[in-house]
């Protein structure tokens, strides 16, 4: 993929080429120098001849099971809940790099703004930036990812979603990432209170990034829903019921889907009673 210099290719060609790319911290720098050349105007806006992979390339570690085979993530005094922690944060970063540059090459021939490109670039480059600064944690605390076994629900809800892009916007960055909302700021409590303010930080930087994230999705899913002359709180809770296998579950961190665009009205609907005992 030759996306310097006097080069020129595909951005949807590009960020093919970074799916199929197994290596984690190869598919990281391959997905910022892309950016760069996006914002240089070196890559052309045209479509794939056909459908990119269907899964992305992966390295040989961490091996995926089922989420109960994966190591529980208690933070305590120790480094062994704290490693766990990361090491699962990591293995979403990479998968949120792939679920970015899929929508980019999956959607290619859509007639969709520029923007909407540009901003998706800007989505798979910071999720790039924070896998790397949690593999650079890992890497301080004496681990490194692949160390532990990780599972693969993420990219199974952007298979069920490969068919529509609006479903992909209501399941991923609207679902998804907006779970990331409401936990992350719990995470960052428990890391401070034991003392690992580097992590803690960390997480602060992707939690302020992820409000944009989900503020990017909610206005494209918005757009969409618009051309196609659809009221969106109507469709975006039919698009979960059918595409999403999980529940929308309290608690919600209101403010921060607020701000990026969620008011409570729109989630709230979907939301499933406790079951009395």
């Amino acid at each position: 993929m030759r996306i310097c210099g006097s080069a020129t290719s595909g951005l949807a060609e590009a960020a093919a080429g970074i799916l199929a790319t197994p290596d984690p911290w190869e598919k990281a720098a391959l997905s910022a120098r892309t950016a760069q050349a996006w914002a240089s105007g070196h890559l052309h806006e045209r479509a794939l001849p056909g459908p990119p992979p269907g899964r992305p390339a992966r390295p040989d570690t961490p091996p995926l099971r089922p989420p109960r085979e994966v190591p529980r993530r208690r933070i305590g005094p120790g480094t062994r809940g704290r490693i766990a922690l990361l090491h699962a944060l990591a293995h979403i970063e990479l998968n949120a790099i792939d679920l970015a540059w899929d929508i980019l090459a999956r959607f290619s021939s859509l007639p969709l703004p520029h923007a909407f490109r540009g901003d998706w670039v800007r989505v798979a480059a910071e999720e790039a930036q924070h896998f790397l600064l949690l593999s650079e944690r890992l890497t301080t605390l004496g681990a490194a990812y692949g160390d532990f076994p990780a599972h693969d629900g993420l990219w199974e809800a952007a298979e069920a979603t490969s068919g529509d892009l609006l479903a992909r916007l209501a399941v991923v960055p609207l679902v998804l990432e907006a779970r990331g909302l409401d936990v992350t700021p719990g995470m960052i409590e428990r890391l401070s209170a034991v003392g690992d303010n580097e992590s803690a930080d960390i997480l602060r930087r992707i939690y302020a990034d992820e409000i944009g994230h989900v503020t990017i999705g909610k206005h494209w899913f918005d757009h969409i829903c618009a051309q196609r002359g659809l009221a969106p709180g109507e469709t975006w809770r039919a698009l979960v019921a059918t595409h999403f296998k999980g529940a929308i579950k309290p608690p919600f961190n209101e403010p921060a889907r607020r701000q990026a665009g969620m008011e409570a009205g729109f989630y709230e609907p979907l939301v499933q009673p406790a079951a009395n005992h």
